[in-house]
């Protein structure tokens, strides 16, 4: 032991450590293992060896780590925050430059004691650095620099400058005050559990709750987390804290639905999801034919609670049943649920049960869009037959839908999809950013915003768009990754596009379109092999794929934006 040499010099240290796992541990110690275990070996480990790190040492709820600059411990940061977005874990990571004493097995010193103190002040999901480490990646590393002023840090004589990283464009990193809109009332409104006793009224509940979050959201004045987010809590017993912390609201609605023959009891009650105080609660049981009343009592006296001021047209647009005919609700709640599915058996059954609908109620205006998308859905896929004859009686449908509810975001959201389909980009812009007025907190509005402007050449304002629709809905669909890549690749910003490709296969490997737009990335970077293995892990995925269709199918308003993506191509020699 004697003989190990001892080194002194300057390094970029890294810190990160698990939020709250002796909590975890306490709750779920398998399962936090085996998060840990996973995002070591899948993110942060190939990570670091990716910036030219070493990794000092791992604890069972951190790790530690030096590099040779700056630049690269900060990168490898911000590309770890992203990594970690999917993980159950949530990290805080502190970098700091200084002087450090390497025994050959650890490492000590002020500039490890800095690091650690620093990553302490970090926000989960959140990158804090030294002054020292600011002003060497100021004007190298595109990001947001928050100045968190002079910080006290233990063992340390002098107050450290310690600036907060906030990410442009890093989906999903978000921390409460990001997610949050300042001045404005926050919600999540949980599944309501189904308490009939019958798991095949689940739908049921599901359906009431998902009716309260749209009638929430059309109030302006109110921060609504969507449907995909809350319902990552379904069937779980939830900490009302934690979820608020989560997902960054401050109140939090949840509730249950009894059903029984012709007899309905709803259970709701608001809580805040900082004290975890009940500010209202009511139980109603009614006729089931009264179900509309109640949700709208529900939605007025959250309203009341929160002490909102309603616009004269939203006080008229909140409310009002999206149908008076029970049975016609009944079967769209169904189809609903078949749509979330995603596939094309479901959309066959959803199809039938939306006809149905209609059938019974000719002026229900969200089974007509409901509808529509479901045809522009199997359209795009290329599901169930459809053809351009699928594309024409959505927009049909969709119309309807506007015509017979004016008011309504969900007929214009369609309509928007249809004519964007159809390549008529201005009208597509003009419906869609009627629903957005009208919803002001659809998530998936302004989802289909940000991948109308994508192929209206406007890249910028789809970024925008898509950052808004994954701050409404924290939990975004993994697609919203693509969507967002891709308006950064119209940008030439292919770094960035590729963190987000990489970040939407490690959730959803079998995709083929990630892996495509990710090898033309490559292409235009120069790292053809990369490319090359992209493009054949596509083809694995399906081997059917084909540009051809893609050509005939993606409506780019710019012949320049399609050649951007096929020279990426070309530049790896790809297709062959």
């Amino acid at each position: 032991m004697g003989d190990r040499s001892i080194q002194q010099r300057l390094a970029a240290v890294l810190a990160a450590d698990v939020v709250g796992y002796t909590r975890l541990m306490e709750k779920d110690t398998e399962g936090t293992v085996a998060a840990w275990q996973a995002v070591r070996d899948e993110v942060i480990n190939p990570t670091v060896d990716a910036h030219s790190g070493r990794i000092v040492k791992l604890t069972g709820d951190g790790f530690l780590a030096e590099f040779p600059t700056v630049n690269e411990a900060v990168k490898c940061g911000i590309e770890l925050q992203q990594g970690f977005a999917e993980s159950t874990l949530d990290f805080r990571i502190g970098i700091n430059l200084g002087d450090i004493i390497d025994d050959g097995q650890d490492i000590h010193g002020e500039g490890v004691n800095v690091a650690a103190r620093i990553e302490a002040l970090a926000e989960p999901g959140g990158i804090s650095i030294s002054g020292g480490v600011y002003e060497q990646v100021r004007n190298r590393i595109e990001a947001t620099y928050e100045d968190m002023g002079d910080q006290e840090v233990k063992n340390v004589s002098a107050p450290v400058k310690v600036f907060a990283i906030r990410l442009e464009g890093a989906a999903g990193v978000a921390s409460q005050a990001e997610i949050s809109v300042a001045n404005k009332p926050s919600i999540a409104v949980l599944p309501f559990d189904n308490m009939s006793g019958d798991p095949e009224q689940e739908y049921f509940s599901d359906g009431i709750t998902e009716d309260i979050i749209t009638d929430l959201s059309k109030v302006s004045a109110l921060f609504v987390i969507a449907r995909n987010s809350s319902f990552t809590y379904k069937g779980k017993v939830v900490d009302v804290k934690q979820v608020a912390a989560d997902l960054g609201v401050r109140y939090v609605l949840e509730g249950s639905v009894r059903k029984a023959t012709n007899r309905v009891r709803i259970t709701a009650q608001l809580l805040d999801g900082v004290t975890g105080g009940h500010l209202w609660a009511d139980r109603y049981d009614r006729d089931l034919n009264d179900i509309f009343l109640v949700q709208d009592e529900v939605t007025q006296n959250i309203v009341e609670a929160l002490k909102l001021k309603l616009s004269l047209k939203e006080s008229n647009r909140v409310g009002v049943p999206i149908t008076s005919n029970i049975e016609a609700y009944d079967y769209a709640l169904r189809a609903r649920e078949l749509m979330h599915r995603h596939t094309p058996e479901a959309h066959v059954e959803a199809r039938k049960l939306l006809e149905q609908a209609i059938e019974l109620d000719h002026e229900f205006s969200t089974a007509y869009a409901f509808l529509a998308v479901v045809l522009f859905s199997d359209f795009t896929n290329g599901w169930n037959d459809a053809t351009e004859k699928a594309l024409d009686q959505g927009l049909e449908l969709a119309t309807m839908a506007v015509e017979v509810d004016p008011d309504g975001p969900q007929g214009y959201w369609a309509l928007a999809l249809g004519h964007m389909w159809k390549r008529n980009l201005d009208q597509a812009i003009e419906e869609i950013d009627r629903a957005v007025a009208l919803g002001p907190n659809h998530s998936e509005a302004y989802a289909v915003r940000g991948l109308i402007f994508a192929y209206a050449g406007q890249p910028i304002e789809a970024v925008a768009s898509l950052e808004k629709s994954m701050r409404l809905n924290p939990h975004f669909p993994d697609l919203h990754l693509h969507f967002l890549a891709h308006a950064h690749f119209l940008q030439a910003n292919y770094g960035e596009a590729v963190a987000l490709l990489q970040r939407r296969i490690r959730l959803y490997p079998e995709t083929d379109i990630s892996r495509v737009l990710l090898a033309s990335c490559f292409g235009h970077m120069g790292r053809v092999d990369e490319a090359r293995n992209q493009w054949a892990k596509a083809l694995e995925m399906n081997p059917t794929y084909s540009i051809e269709q893609k050509a005939r199918v993606l409506p780019y308003r710019n012949p320049a934006d399609w050649d951007r993506f096929i020279d990426g191509l070309h530049k790896a020699g790809l297709p062959e």
